[in-house]
């Protein structure tokens, strides 16, 4: 009777991390395996330049490079128009009711970014494939140097403003004391002694969480246990609203992608425009 009850006891553990780890929209080599046989509804997008895609990519992915979300102009990193983006995405066959699958050269960061647009465009099965590809040769992961020419459908944006910020929302909760703002760049780019000296320091009222910190040396997630510890000896809890910018955009989705997805902190926003908008826009820095 003993044994039976602890194969109950920790068939119900297992049970509890499979639900936690579907919780968060990372999905590992071997589920991803799983899905690309049984779910009809799947469409993968390889968000790596379209030179990296030619080399070898997942059987059926269609590529969508990151760098074409962005609009031309001197602040790099704007995403396009909720339209354009649309027109993008659906050119692809890649709709906002699909079940989506991102993966990138295995940094998470352009997974990560391409994550947060599609859910800024209300796209609510989406997640990231962990790109390991010892991991992937065990669970068999199809891989082909031959293009996917998807149908074009349509993709509907429903624009989840929530997850956003502009330049001037920034400015209006600057002094918000329930607001917590995140600069995810490294710290010499913080304190704006960069070897490069692209960075003149940070905006104020910003704690420094570099988005590094938050994914182990192979580029995947830390354990939310790990995540929460780095980001709660920052201040940043639960019931704050956090706002998380870093150059472009790109870097601050993955601690948006760690906050919202891993830890299930519900009210966190990414500064689309991010460091390179705010200098444009001569906004002070500072460095203390």
């Amino acid at each position: 009777m003993k044994t039976f009850q602890k194969v109950i006891l920790f068939s119900a553990i297992a049970l509890i991390s499979v639900i936690k780890v579907q919780a968060a929209d990372l999905i590992s080599a071997k589920a991803f395996g799983e899905a690309l046989k049984s779910n009809k509804n799947l469409v993968v997008i390889d968000v790596n330049t379209a030179e990296n895609y030619a080399k070898v990519h997942v059987q059926g992915a269609v590529n969508i490079p990151h760098q074409d979300l962005y609009k031309p102009g001197d602040v790099k990193g704007l995403i396009k128009s909720p339209e354009d983006l649309a027109k993008i995405f659906g050119s692809n066959g890649v709709s906002a009711d699909k079940s989506i699958v991102i993966y990138d050269d295995g940094s998470n960061k352009y997974s990560s970014r391409v994550y947060w647009i599609l859910k800024y465009l209300g796209a609510s099965d989406v997640k990231i494939l962990h790109k390991d590809m010892d991991q992937w040769k065990v669970a068999r992961i199809p891989v082909t140097r031959a293009a996917t020419k998807p149908a074009a459908v349509t993709f509907t944006p429903k624009v989840n403003s929530a997850i956003y910020v502009s330049m001037a929302d920034v400015k209006a909760k600057q002094k918000n004391s329930g607001t917590i703002i995140i600069d995810a760049r490294s710290i010499e780019q913080f304190k704006g002694v960069d070897e490069k000296g692209e960075s003149k320091g940070h905006i104020e009222g910003a704690v420094n969480i570099p988005y590094t910190d938050l994914l182990t040396d192979k580029g995947a997630y830390k354990s939310a246990e790990q995540i929460k510890q780095i980001v709660s000896s920052k201040g940043v809890a639960k019931d704050k609203e956090i706002i998380v910018y870093c150059n472009t955009g790109i870097w601050a989705a993955v601690v948006y992608t760690a906050l919202n997805s891993v830890l299930e902190y519900p009210n966190v926003k990414v500064y689309d425009g991010s460091y390179v908008e705010w200098v444009a826009g001569n906004n002070p820095i500072t460095k203390n």
